[in-house]
Parts: C-alpha cells; structure tokens; sequence
C-alpha cells in the first residue's frame, strides 16, 4: 500500500517550477537571461540524454520525463557541467498539489524541513497550475537552477542546494520510483 501511495505521489510530478512571471528576487545573475529559451540553451552546447521515462499508474499515463547533462552522466560536477530535467505533462495538475507532492517526496526521502522549508516559500510564490501537454524544465548550471514553462524563461533560483535536492526527487537511490530512476539513467533496469 505504502509503495502504491509513492507511486501516486511521484506520479503527479512532484515539480517545483515557477510561474509565467519571473520573480527578480530569484533571477540569476549568470549568462542566462529573460531572453533565453530552453531551446537556446540545448543548442548553445552539446547536451547528452541519459535516460527517458513514462510514468504510469496502472493504465493512465501521467507524465514523461527526460535528463540530459552535457557530460552525459549523473550526478554532474555542479561547477562545470550542466543538466536538463525535463517534464512534459499528460494531465493537469493543480499548484497546491505540486507543492504537497514535492514536500511530500522530500520527507520520504528523509530531507529535514529546515532544508527544504524556503524554498517552498519561494517555488509557491512562482509556481503554475499544469495543464496537460505543459511542459516543465529545470537548467542546472554552475549551481543555479533556471526554470522553463514551455520553453520560456521563467527565472530561477541562485543556490547550489536546490537543483540537487530537486532533481534527486527522482534521481536519488531513496527515491520511492527506482524505476524510473534506472530509466532516466541509463540503466538496464533488468539487471
């Protein structure tokens, strides 16, 4: 019951990405700017995918996801290569519930309130509603998080803490999907 639960959890997305409006309290100072698209950026350099998945519970397909880093593995060297976490929705999904999702999947990780507690201040003063066939990414680069809503800059938390935590939602060996984990390695998950 407890793993049928997890999988609900993970599988409304469990993002933290802000809203169509950027915040300037959150901007990065870097050589990413408001004009950017992901698309700019995945063309600006050489980004190798590691691994894709779908995740579904029983028949329903909730969402696709994708990593790509520029070294073409995970974890990255935070301060010289990059990552591309991508989700493309296949159904709506509220941002109070991602805010509960996400908080809910970093304590079953076991990460201390006190570490995750501002930025779900943050993420919620940023954060959309999903509608299916959004599509959410998060750029992790030289320790900042830069966000994108259907390709669009939305701005970004300046903090090395936050992208790990976030992507290790998925990416971490306690995730509760290790699955889909496997999947957006690269690994044989029939090994």
């Amino acid at each position: 019951m407890l793993k049928l639960i997890s999988s609900i959890i993970l599988s409304l997305g469990l993002i933290g990405f802000a809203s169509a409006t950027p915040n300037p309290a959150l901007s990065l100072t870097s050589d990413i700017s408001a004009d950017n698209t992901l698309q700019s950026v995945l063309s600006s350099q050489p980004f190798v995918k590691t691994g894709e998945a779908t995740f579904s519970i029983f028949f329903w397909d909730l969402y696709q996801s994708q990593l790509q880093t520029t070294s073409g593995r995970y974890p990255i060297a935070i301060e010289s290569e990059q990552l591309v976490f991508q989700i493309r929705y296949l159904a709506d999904i509220s941002n109070d519930d991602l805010i509960m999702r996400t908080i809910e999947q970093w304590q079953h990780q076991g990460i201390s309130e006190n570490t995750y507690q501002h930025y779900v201040e943050k993420l919620a003063t940023m954060w959309p509603s999903i509608k299916k066939g959004d599509q959410l990414a998060m750029l992790m680069q030289k320790g900042k998080s830069v966000f994108y809503f259907n390709d669009q800059y939305l701005g970004a938390i300046d903090d090395d803490v936050f992208g790990p935590l976030f992507v290790n939602i998925w990416l971490a060996e306690s995730t509760s999907e290790p699955s889909l984990r496997a999947q957006l390695l690269g690994e044989n998950i029939n090994d």
